[in-house]
């Protein structure tokens, strides 16, 4: 007999782990180091966790405490979470010409979180092409725009360029600039507009731009794209009228604050400022909640999801079916989205709850940020990151490892039925229970 497959929720669990294993012990090498004392282990745990998780979060100053061998552990490891591991090993295996079995496209399908296995390698292919000329053209964009930062310095230019390419693709939120982030950059307009069009190039999700490109030979656009094409510019809009209107920010602010409230993790803002701006710290953690599209470089519990729950609310409201541009919505679809908003406001409410009891001095509306920031894989942080006890930053690397890896990955591992369709052999007659 063939042995038995393993579950492949736990082969992708295991694969993300596998990458920060080993991303933690490079940091720990001494070269790793800006100076002769090495990172500490439970730092460099939680550096290579937020780089493969494309968080953001850090305990330290990358820019001052990582040497240039350390940052580019970094940035590898930043575009390996952004593809994940698994995409970019079928990747590699295609090329050399190995052969992708049942399993493995069952893996990919799962990973990619697709309907279908038959066509996910062609998809990897795209993935990863439309992945390096996007990175490609990014580069170009933000070495012009550091160029013009630092005139007379192109060597300086490129390697902030390159490191921030990729982690602005990845919606990662790693940076070089020292430990104000972004903040130094406000007024820059080419650095604000090329980042902004890397996040939203990372995160508007691979099947997209996929099927954008290829609108020409099929002019029909499916229901996915549409829905993703409008919430992310109805998000961006909105988001940034609120904090413009609300914080009074500048308009530049407020746009790129939108921009990268969604999973990306870059701040042009004194966000420590939100504690008095309850409003605009309102529409930060919903924008930060909603995140990024399907399969994309971004986190959070996706914009197509709000959509279904949205769309379903209004449907049910006057009693009928739901549906979008003239397409059914299926039941099965519309109960997916709202197990996975009540999963993620149970882990949000969790982690809250255990970090204000191990460290209830921080406060509840910077704890809330911060867990909400690691389980959405955004990466902003109202300055409490670095006062994290050991024990809150163990609780902070799960939230990112759940977020990154998606709440119905982990729930999953108790199906035991993976490769069937689901149905209960067992047909039970309706029970009548009262709701609301």
């Amino acid at each position: 007999m063939r042995p038995r497959k393993p579950h492949p929720y736990l082969t992708i669990i295991l694969s993300f782990a596998g990458v920060i294993a080993v991303g933690t012990l490079l940091l720990l090498l001494p070269v790793s180091s800006a100076s002769a004392k090495p990172v500490k282990p439970l730092t460099a745990l939680f550096s290579a966790t937020s780089a493969v998780c494309v968080t953001g979060l850090s305990v330290i100053d990358i820019s001052a405490e990582l040497s240039g061998f350390g940052q580019t552990v970094m940035a590898l490891l930043m575009e390996i979470g952004g593809l994940s591991i698994i995409t970019v090993a079928v990747f590699v295996f295609t090329v050399i010409g190995g052969r992708i079995g049942i399993y493995e496209r069952f893996l990919l399908r799962e990973s990619l979180g697709q309907d279908s296995a038959g066509t996910v390698t062609k998809l990897v292919m795209k993935i990863v092409s439309i992945a390096l000329v996007i990175q490609s053209a990014g580069l170009l964009l933000n070495f012009g725009a550091f160029l013009l930062t630092y005139p007379g310095e192109p060597l300086k230019a490129l390697k902030f360029a390159a490191f921030h390419t990729v982690s602005a693709y990845n919606n990662a939120g790693f940076d070089i600039f020292g430990s104000d982030s972004m903040q130094s950059m406000r007024d820059n307009i080419p650095v604000n507009l090329s980042t902004a069009f890397m996040i939203i190039s990372g995160g508007i999700g691979f099947p997209v731009i996929s099927e954008l490109i290829s609108k020409r030979k099929n002019k029909y656009i499916t229901l996915n794209t549409k829905l993703c094409l409008i919430s992310t510019a109805v998000l961006i809009i909105t988001g940034t009228l609120a904090i413009k209107l609300l914080g009074g920010f500048g308009w530049l602010e407020s746009f790129f604050t939108s921009v990268t409230s969604r999973t990306a993790g870059f701040s042009t803002l004194d966000l420590s400022v939100l504690s008095e701006k309850p409003a605009v710290y309102a529409v930060v953690i919903g924008l930060m909640v909603t995140g990024a599209c399907p399969c994309s470089t971004g986190g959070g519990i996706k914009t197509t999801t709000i959509a279904v729950i949205l769309l379903a609310v209004c449907f049910y409201a006057v009693n009928r079916k739901t549906h979008a541009f003239g397409r059914n919505i299926p039941e099965s679809v519309i109960f997916k989205a709202f197990v996975l908003l009540t999963v993620a406001v149970m882990i949000i409410s969790t982690g809250t709850l255990v970090l204000s009891a191990i460290q209830p001095e921080l406060g509840l509306d910077r704890i809330l940020f911060e867990v909400v920031s690691a389980f959405s894989t955004t990466g902003l942080s109202m300055g409490i990151t670095s006062s994290l006890s050991s024990a809150s930053r163990i609780v902070i690397i799960i939230l990112m490892f759940i977020g990154r890896l998606g709440p119905l990955t982990v729930i999953s591992m108790v199906n035991r039925n993976w490769m069937t369709a689901g149905d209960d052999p067992v047909t039970y007659p309706d029970g009548n229970i009262l709701v609301g």
